[in-house]
């Protein structure tokens, strides 16, 4: 119960502090792999455009330390700060898409 509640404001606090224009800037290095506005261009490279932001933050942090391993988002990561993550994360998540049935 303590970890659901230290999560929870953790949560909050790295939602309250990153910056969507921010991560708009740092995400020019990003759309080589996955476009402009989070939808993948490579074949191999996921979509990242509208993920939840918690999500996004966590993949970007097991990359960085090795936890999750890429051979080119490794060396990307290594060179995030945690502000950089965080304001990536609020980028990507701030995207809005639309799913439409087939």
């Amino acid at each position: 119960m303590l970890a659901a509640l230290l999560a929870g404001g953790a949560a909050g606090a790295f939602a309250q502090a990153a910056s969507p224009a921010a991560g708009r800037a740092k995400a020019a290095m990003c759309a080589t792999c996955h476009g402009p506005l989070g939808l993948a261009t490579a074949p191999d490279a996921p979509n990242l455009a509208g993920q939840p932001e918690i999500y996004l933050a966590a993949q970007l942090r097991a990359y960085r330390s090795g936890a999750r391993r890429h051979e080119v988002m490794g060396v990307i990561a290594k060179g995030l700060s945690d502000e950089d993550i965080a304001n990536l994360a609020a980028w990507y998540a701030s995207i809005k898409l639309e799913a439409r049935e087939p």
